[in-house]
């Protein structure tokens, strides 16, 4: 589709009706890592502000299982992915955990990459940590790209688009403000988006984004 055609640049897909909430589903040796993932997350917590200390007694509904729900989400034949702006490990460690998957966890702050690399060890995560700004880093594309809340979608794909591998899909969670973000991004990106209604509550999506392009240019 030409830039400048004044037709949609993005398609969005809306499910009938949102996934309701379900408890969480991975087998006794994967609860059994979250479990000494939360409670290291817990420990450190105290000396690094990894959550909200008000999330603390929410923390696997609200941030946990929030990360889980992009599992099911994962195409099949996905070897790598990488997590931008991890903080705590969501939701690139908690999925690394969870599924097996070999991720880069990308962390500029040092104490929350010690923090990263000290969960991967505990639970045997497939992660590499990644003490580093995203704009700063080289790193071969990957099929995945995730994040969770950290910038708006114009400037996280701005962040995203190198290291995204030819045919890969990002999943972001995203707050409220998600369809003015994908309105605002139709300035400089063509892409293939469906929201998907966040199972944990909240007001929050998914944005399962494919066949990103740019197409313009930010003034």
């Amino acid at each position: 589709m030409p830039a400048g055609s004044g037709a949609e640049v993005f398609h969005v897909k809306h499910p009938h009706t949102p996934t309701p909430t379900a408890p969480l589903d991975v087998s006794r040796e994967t609860q059994a890592r979250l479990d000494a993932y939360a409670a290291l997350l817990t420990r450190w917590n105290a000396r690094i502000n990894l959550v909200a200390p008000r999330d603390l007694p929410q923390l696997w509904e609200r941030h946990i299982a929030d990360s889980l729900q992009l599992a099911p989400l994962i195409p099949p034949g996905v070897t790598r992915a990488i997590d931008l702006g991890s903080g705590g490990g969501f939701p690139g460690l908690v999925l690394a955990i969870a599924t097996g998957l070999s991720f880069d966890l990308v962390e500029s702050d040092q104490r929350k990459a010690a923090f990263l690399r000290e969960a991967a060890r505990i639970t045997a995560a497939p992660a590499r940590v990644h003490a580093a700004r995203i704009e700063s880093l080289t790193l071969d594309p990957a099929q995945l790209v995730t994040a969770r809340a950290l910038a708006p979608l114009p400037q996280l794909l701005d962040l995203a688009a190198p290291l995204l591998a030819p045919g890969g899909m990002y999943l972001f969670l995203k707050g409220a403000n998600a369809p003015s973000e994908l309105t605002a991004a139709t300035a400089e990106w063509h892409m293939e988006a469906e929201t998907i209604p966040s199972r944990t509550g909240g007001g929050g999506c998914i944005l399962q984004i494919r066949d990103v392009v740019r197409v313009g240019i930010r003034s």
